[in-house]
């Protein structure tokens, strides 16, 4: 086998982070997340199943530590702390609206896996010595420059030093104060900006020990398996690093990410004294944020032990290529599973040019302005579409690739939006188009960002503000970086929590944008969000879209034609500018004729499910017909606008044959409907 030395340069960090394959227990957005082969699954149907799984998890682990502590004191505690956990992971799973069959992390499973080991007590002690002592000094420097009234002027200071002190903790604190970056409810602005470029850079661990790992878990020597591989690592994190290498069978290079030796007995250990400092800090949570600190520790805790299995990364892979098999202006790398495990990932070598060097993307014949074009709609199918998305698209982690397409890397931060929560997102887009504040208010109860219960009356003046403020800019001076600044200002000021999957996704949209801005500095995001958008309302068969289509054309009662009108205009600029990869200049005349893809949009099934809606719904019925002869006089001239919009979009003959096709299911909805009406007003 040859070693190389060669550096070829790829990504900056690795992150490995991992998502649970989970089973919506509402209609799934494309399909079911799938679960580990060998792990029984349980009902969608019957999250209870789960949780008593759980409990019997955790129970076994308890008595395989300390069988001798069986008195009926211990067991009441148990029971006791056991209640309290479960119910704060039941509190997860009904803000994801998911059920979880499996766990990888329950509170007493860290507990027991921290336990078990000799010398365990020792361990802990000494390690929480070291972080309380480093924790508490800085803290005591915080309470000293407030007694001194200097804690304004020295808050870069403060910040750049809490930066280096967590990058001194380990891993774990590393990844704590990436999560903290995107944290407004817990921790002030001016400290995210300095978290938000903090790496996770470290040296590398030796190549021997890295090759050692390789075919420990592939079962073979190197040499049977590679040709050649790096002699240097192409990059390395807190958690794994990565080797370039060519496969001696086919002769395919492929990327091969490692996990750090020894790893999981610290994250675990960090976990557990994490959750147990938290328990101290209930009460102030409860009070600031409605929700206690431990919760917020099991919500990173989960995300950060998917991210030590690899085989679930690999899954997600899977899923990623299934959703964007049928686009083909996305790259996914395919990923090797007979030659992947638990702490070893191959994968398919993505030969591409880093978006963070335009001119080279310029020069390669990518337009820049349809490449970020190509990168908002992937972006926001996997947010609005398949409800599973890339949690860190940074500039390291996508790519150009020399036909056109953007290839992304690094599936392990993946987060899953369940169909309920997707729906409610929707609603909150319909709500701001609507200006309903108040609806916006509700929807951050219905999305877990306020606890139930809460008065959300104070919150609707400032939303309406901000929205207000920033709505009336237009599309040019839009800013997803400014609305999100005014947010954490909000947060402040309220009891508010950010769940984890959100603050993927506000992370997710700001790195993107920035993405944008950095590459092409007048590039208009919204101007390529509403186009994919209004789509999607007018075109996706899924009956909640259909509901949330009237809400946005219907507002106090009237019907809006100009919105029709915006709506049909922006989703054909949509279908017309996906027709052919819009990242590909005229002159690539070869390969820009393999992307023409011909599309129009297609408005048959929405007709279709108008002229249904009109005959069975009496409300809808009665608000068209009075949107037809408001101001007592008939709206032909609207309704040529809009025949005139689609005219060369809708093949009237077939429309037609649809209608009369399914007329008889038709008449029967409606003789239902009106029996109905009959039957309720007697």
């Amino acid at each position: 086998m040859e070693i190389c030395t060669s550096r070829l340069h790829r990504s900056g960090g690795v992150s490995v982070q991992s998502q649970f394959f989970v089973c919506q227990s509402l209609p799934p957005p494309r399909r079911c997340r799938r679960l580990p082969e060998n792990r029984s699954t349980a009902s969608s149907s019957a999250p209870s199943r789960s949780h008593r799984s759980v409990r019997a998890m955790a129970a076994s682990a308890e008595s395989a530590i300390n069988p001798q502590s069986r008195t009926a004191s211990w067991m009441r505690r148990s029971s006791a702390i056991e209640e309290k956990t479960t119910n704060a992971l039941e509190q997860l799973d009904l803000e994801r609206g998911v059920c979880i069959p499996f766990r990888k992390y329950t509170p007493e499973a860290v507990r027991g896996k921290v336990l078990e080991s000799r010398g365990a007590i020792l361990s802990l002690i000494g390690r929480g010595v070291e972080i309380v002592w480093n924790l508490g000094f800085y803290w005591s420097s915080l309470a000293y420059d407030c007694l001194v009234g200097r804690d304004e002027e020295v808050v870069a200071y403060r910040a750049r030093q809490l930066r280096n002190l967590l990058c001194d903790l380990g891993p774990s604190f590393i990844k704590a104060g990436q999560v903290l970056a995107n944290r407004p409810d817990i921790i002030r602005e001016d400290y995210m900006n300095e978290l938000c470029i903090l790496q996770d850079d470290v040296p590398p661990f030796p190549n021997q020990v890295a090759f050692d790992i390789i075919e420990e878990e592939l079962g073979k020597p190197l040499e049977m398996i590679f040709s050649r591989i790096t002699s240097h690592t192409i990059a390395a994190a807190s958690l794994a690093q990565v080797y370039r290498a060519t496969l001696r069978d086919t002769g395919e290079d492929v990327a091969i990410k490692v996990q750090r030796p020894g790893i999981e007995p610290i994250i675990y250990r960090d976990l557990f004294l994490f959750r147990t400092l938290a328990s101290f800090l209930n009460g102030i949570s409860l009070q600031k944020l409605g929700c206690n600190a431990e919760l917020i520790v099991d919500e990173f805790g989960e995300k950060l032990l998917e991210e030590l299995d690899y085989t679930l990364e690999a899954r997600n892979i899977e899923d990623f290529l299934e959703n964007f098999k049928d686009d083909p202006t996305v790259k996914i790398p395919r990923v090797y599973t007979q030659l992947s495990g638990s702490r070893v990932l191959v994968l398919e070598w993505i030969d591409g040019i880093r978006c963070t060097d335009p001119q080279a993307i310029r020069d390669a014949g990518i337009d820049v302005n349809g490449f970020l074009t190509v990168g908002v709609s992937a972006a926001l199918r996997q947010l609005l579409e398949f409800g599973l998305f890339h949690g860190d698209p940074h500039p390291g982690n996508i790519f150009a690739m020399r036909d056109g397409r953007i290839a992304y890397v690094d599936f392990g931060n993946v987060a899953v939006l369940s169909q309920q929560n997707k729906q409610i997102l929707i609603d909150a887009v319909v709500h701001a188009v609507n200006e309903d504040y108040v609806e916006m208010a509700n929807d951050f109860t219905r999305l877990g960002f306020l606890a139930k219960g809460t008065d959300v009356s104070p919150i609707i003046p400032a939303l309406e503000a901000i929205w207000q403020n920033s709505a009336g800019k237009g599309l040019a001076d839009f800013n997803f970086r400014i609305v999100t600044g005014k947010f954490n200002q909000l947060v402040y000021q309220y009891p508010i929590r950010i769940p984890e999957r959100f603050s993927l996704v506000i992370r997710s949209l700001l790195t993107q944008e920035g993405i944008c801005f950095t590459m092409q500095p007048d590039f208009k995001f919204l101007e390529v969000a509403y186009p994919y958008v209004a789509n999607r309302l007018l075109t996706d068969p899924n009956p909640a879209l259909r509901e949330r289509l009237i809400q946005v054309l219907f507002k106090d009662g009237m019907f809006q034609w100009k919105r029709l009108e915006n709506l049909i205009t922006l989703a054909k600029e949509n279908v017309s500018k996906m027709n052919r990869n819009p990242a590909l200049h005229a002159k690539n005349t070869r390969i820009s004729s393999s992307w023409q893809l011909e599309k129009k949009l297609d408005l048959t099934n929405t007709i279709k499910d108008g002229v249904k809606m009109f005959l069975i719904d009496a409300e809808i019925r009665r608000q068209l017909i009075l949107a037809l002869t408001e101001d007592s006089k008939l709206h032909i001239n609207e309704l040529v606008d809009v025949y005139r919009l689609v005219e060369d979009d809708v093949d009237i003959t077939s429309v037609a044959f649809q209608v009369l096709r399914d007329f008889p299911s038709f008449t029967r909805d409606f003789l239902l409907s009106w029996s109905e009406s009959v039957l309720s007003n007697r």
